[in-house]
């Protein structure tokens, strides 16, 4: 056994620890309801624009988009666009990752992998800050709410061509809101790749929690979810991530679609 199997087959125990320790799971969704009350999710930045994201989530990211190696990634909800920049730098790495490989130069301007933004409400300053952001050639816009159907068209059609795509959705958190997310983005997901669903915590959190919110217990992105998966045999909820994260804004939000 090479030093890196042994390393990965302690994580898995350590995973697999994890999947039943009561009282760590529990000290993760205490913490996670202090830090929600306290707003710390909105405390972070990414290359100078805001990102209301946990840096587990973040992480996570990351590791699916390594592994992934998307060439689109589709996010609904934008607000400051921080996770669009972060989204666009993980493509651009695996750019530079794919030339160093192929040992040609990089021109950082030309890049066919993409992000597309989707937001009811983009905000002029916001898109002005984005569009001026050195990531903004990999990043495009569409103002609209999600599951309109004039704009799930315009999304296809700009899907077209693409290999391997990616989906996050992060905007209206309502049941029948993510339902319909999930209608329309999650078949772009291509064989192998994920969608995320973020916010499903809302369900494991205390009735009226966000008292100024549509969203509640019962009526959230995780009980979207439950009900999407009932009738979508291909897909499957990556424990293992949530496991590993333990405080994340998505448990059972990493949908992987089988190979």
């Amino acid at each position: 056994m090479t030093p890196l199997e042994q390393f990965n087959q302690e994580r898995q125990a350590r995973l697999q620890a994890y999947s039943t320790d009561a009282p760590f799971q529990a000290l993760s969704q205490q913490w996670l309801q202090a830090s929600m009350q306290r707003q710390y999710v909105y405390n972070f930045d990414w290359m100078g624009r805001p990102i209301i994201q946990y840096p587990q989530d973040m992480v996570a990211m990351q590791e699916l988009v390594w592994r992934v190696r998307p060439d689109l990634i589709i996010e609904t909800g934008i607000a400051h666009g921080g996770s669009l920049v972060l989204s666009a730098s993980l493509l651009a790495l695996l750019d530079m990752s794919d030339a160093i490989e192929a040992g040609t130069t990089l021109d950082p301007r030309v890049s066919r992998r993409k992000v597309l933004g989707i937001d009811i409400d983009i905000r002029a300053h916001n898109r002005a800050a984005i569009e001026a952001h050195p990531m903004a050639s990999r990043i495009a816009m569409v103002q609209g709410s999600a599951i309109a159907p004039e704009v799930v068209a315009q999304v296809r059609d700009f899907a077209k061509g693409y290999q391997r795509v990616l989906v996050c959705l992060d905007s209206m958190h309502t049941h029948e809101h993510v339902l319909g997310e999930l209608e329309a983005y999650a078949p772009l997901v291509t064989p192998g790749s994920y969608c995320v669903v973020f916010d499903t915590f809302v369900e494991d959190m205390p009735p009226r929690f966000f008292a100024d919110r549509p969203w509640d217990v019962g009526n959230n992105p995780k009980t979207a979810v439950r009900q999407w998966l009932a009738g979508h045999a291909e897909f499957e909820i990556d424990t293992e991530m949530e496991q590993r994260l333990q405080v994340t804004v998505a448990p059972q939000g990493f949908l992987r679609r089988k190979a």
